[in-house]
């Protein structure tokens, strides 16, 4: 989690939510939600064992559920789209802590996620339900999906404070790496926050009352592997899946937001684009929102 989306407080409840419907698109990467909730009571999660927390740090702990689509552009006929991605859906459970260092303003962040990728994932009923209720087209596409398969996954964050202007504007190093069977890669980039800001590394009774900001953050990422893609690293018997010499393995991608906040209420607004993930692809983009609250 970057810091331009920190909540300063020891116990809070986020609810995280994407879908291409913000970008007039109905493709790729096309819903995602999450809940998550951070509290003291965590840190007797045993999996935090498997954290790095730094010295002089300040630490958070972490757990939230993660559900996460994937289409091709046609969704509408049963038969293979070889000329697009496969559908595919993934839900997991994830444990992770984020350790605050005030003194170097550096973050760092690890996270251990479980559960399964596949029709197990209940992709097919939960955009099925949702195209039936807002009268839209019925995706019979899902025959075709990335068949069940284990998610185990380990991801580090690392960020960096290096320029801010008063709390006016302020700008991060991101280095991130994922390695798993769901996702294997590498990250590098920056974000920056302009607006009415606060240090996001200082102690909570150091925060603001209230904070707006945009923030943009370019990313370059190295791929390895991507089970969306190229199936589960177990289970080989899905209908279609990209091959590893079709996988774009340098991607671009862009976020960009406004967040604002109070003392116990968190707002965000987003948007994504990324460039094609495989030969035959086309570049994607999607919106979410994320709505917190602090207790």
């Amino acid at each position: 989690m970057v810091s331009f989306r920190d909540i300063a407080s020891e116990s809070y409840f986020r609810f995280n939510y994407d879908n291409d419907y913000f970008s007039a698109t109905d493709k790729n990467y096309t819903q995602g939600y999450s809940f998550e909730l951070v509290a003291p009571f965590l840190r007797k999660n045993p999996i935090n064992y498997l954290f790095y927390k730094p010295g002089n740090s300040e630490v958070k702990y972490c757990i939230s559920v993660e559900h996460i689509g994937f289409t091709p552009k046609n969704i509408v006929s049963p038969e293979i789209q070889s000329s697009d991605r496969p559908f595919a859906a993934a839900i997991m459970l994830k444990s992770f802590s984020i350790a605050n260092d005030t003194v170097n303003k550096s973050r760092f962040v690890s996270a251990l996620s479980l559960g399964i990728i596949g029709p197990g994932a209940f992709g097919e009923e939960m955009q099925k339900g949702i195209h039936e209720a807002t009268g839209n087209k019925i995706p019979f596409g899902w025959r075709n999906q990335i068949k069940n398969d284990v998610v185990l996954n380990y991801q580090v964050d690392f960020e960096k404070e290096f320029f801010r202007y008063r709390n006016l504007f302020a700008l991060h190093s991101n280095v991130g790496l994922k390695l798993g069977t769901l996702y294997t890669n590498a990250s590098v980039g920056f974000n920056t926050t302009i607006g009415l800001i606060e240090n996001p590394y200082s102690s909570e009774a150091q925060q603001k009352t209230f904070q707006i900001y945009l923030n943009m953050q370019p990313l370059v990422n190295a791929i390895g592997y991507d089970a969306t893609l190229q199936g589960g690293l177990f289970n080989r018997e899905s209908p279609y899946t990209i091959a590893s010499e079709d996988i774009e393995r340098i991607t671009t991608q862009f976020n960009y937001g406004l967040v604002l906040k109070t003392r116990t209420l968190y707002f965000e607004y987003s948007r994504t684009t990324i460039s094609r993930e495989f030969d035959f692809g086309k570049p994607a983009k999607w919106g979410g929102i994320r709505v917190g609250f602090t207790f």
